[in-house]
Order: C-alpha cells, then sequence, then structure tokens
C-alpha cells in the first residue's frame, strides 16, 4: 500500500513550467522542507540548505535575474556536463520538443526556442523559489545529498497539491546567487526549485516526459 502511494505520487508529479500567482502559506513550505530534510545523507551531514523568497520577494529577484541573465554569461559554481550523447541526447531532445510542441514552437524558430528559455529566468511566474547550496568542501557527495533533497522535495510538495520544478539554469548565474542572496562563498550553488500551484490551463503544462524501461537501467548479476 505505501509503495502504492509513493508511485501515484511519482506518476503525478511534472516540471511545472507556468504557475498561478496565489501564494502557498509558510506553515505548509516548512512541512515541504522538513519532509525533503528526512532524506538519506553521507554521515548524516545534511548539506542543504535553502533560501525561499515569496510573494515581492520573489518578483524582485526575478526582475534582477532576467538582468542578470540577459546581460551576462552564465558561470555555475558545479560546472555543467561537457555533453550529452547517445540516450541521454535522445532523451534530451525529446524533452525540448515535446516543451515545444506543446507551445506551439515550430522546429526551427530559434527566436521563440530563445524566449522559451528565458522563462526559466522568469521562474515559470512562480510566486516562490528556493535556492539550494551546499558546503564546498563536500564536494559531489555534498551535491549527491542534495540530490535526494530535491527529490524528496517535489514529492512532498506533490503530496500537498504544490507544483515545482527543480532549474540549473538559474544555477548558472553563480556569483549573482552569492551576492544577491548575501550565501557565503564557501557554498556550492547547486539549483533553484521555483514553486507554487500549477497553472494548468497553460499549455507548457500538457506534456510529460517518458520513463526508460527497466532492462535500460538494472544490469542484473545473479
Amino acid at each position: 500500500m505505501h509503495l502504492d502511494a509513493l508511485n501515484a505520487l511519482l506518476a503525478d508529479r511534472f516540471s511545472c513550467r507556468a504557475f498561478r500567482t496565489d501564494l502557498v502559506p509558510r506553515e505548509q513550505i516548512e512541512q515541504i522542507v522538513a519532509s525533503a530534510a528526512r532524506v538519506p545523507s553521507w554521515c548524516n551531514a545534511q548539506p542543504w540548505q535553502v533560501v525561499i523568497t515569496s510573494g515581492a520577494e520573489t518578483d524582485q529577484f526575478r526582475d534582477a535575474l532576467q538582468h542578470e541573465a540577459s546581460h551576462v554569461a552564465p558561470a555555475p559554481d558545479l560546472p555543467f556536463p561537457t555533453g550529452y550523447s547517445g540516450v541521454y541526447q535522445e532523451r534530451r531532445r525529446a524533452c525540448g520538443w515535446a516543451l515545444y510542441k506543446a507551445v506551439g514552437i515550430e522546429k526551427g524558430d530559434r527566436r521563440a526556442s530563445a524566449q522559451q528559455m528565458m522563462e526559466n529566468y522568469a521562474l515559470f511566474g512562480a510566486p516562490h523559489c528556493a535556492i539550494l547550496s551546499s558546503p564546498a568542501e563536500l564536494g559531489p557527495y555534498g551535491a549527491m545529498d542534495c540530490g535526494g533533497f530535491v527529490t524528496a522535495f517535489s514529492l512532498a510538495a506533490q503530496a500537498v497539491g504544490v507544483a515545482c520544478i527543480p532549474q540549473a539554469a538559474v544555477a548558472a548565474h553563480g556569483a549573482f546567487l552569492h551576492r544577491y542572496f548575501g550565501i557565503s562563498e564557501d557554498r556550492l550553488i547547486l539549483c533553484a526549485i521555483s514553486f507554487g500551484y500549477a497553472d494548468m490551463d497553460h499549455p507548457a503544462n500538457a506534456f510529460r516526459t517518458e520513463r526508460a524501461a527497466l532492462d535500460e537501467v538494472i544490469d542484473w548479476h545473479e
């Protein structure tokens, strides 16, 4: 029964790319974060810390981030992937084309695709944003632990009817985020999670991504 409930959350969860303006009550945000913080971490270090914005603070941050992204080249604290090849490239393209199809962007329309990319820096209209960081000294293992936090945050949010989208694009402007929020330089900014209530009438929320079959995931040794 418990696995069925978990699978239902996983099946219903999606990366929300259009939000309503309604604020999530602070008590509910605290519940989501408290649930996410129950995930395992190396030596129980619990490296995650989040800066969370709400309402007018989110709007001010959104405006500043869009200005930064329009004028300054990306420079993330944690290096981005050096490439996508094979099946990883196929999956990435499939996700991108599904989004473009949903919002009516034709293949080859670079202007429209660039505008859609800029929606990342508008936080897709979300009324809240969480900026996630980990101690730099913990390196990849701190980042890995925080990946568990992101997953649990997404599922806890889904459980209470709150939609979200983890965003690497926001973390591409690490220096700006350190300055804007006063995040210590001894922490790595890993990602953002924009969240709120989904606008289910928006076409950007009308598609879902596929998942690989188990034989692509498991290498059995019996």
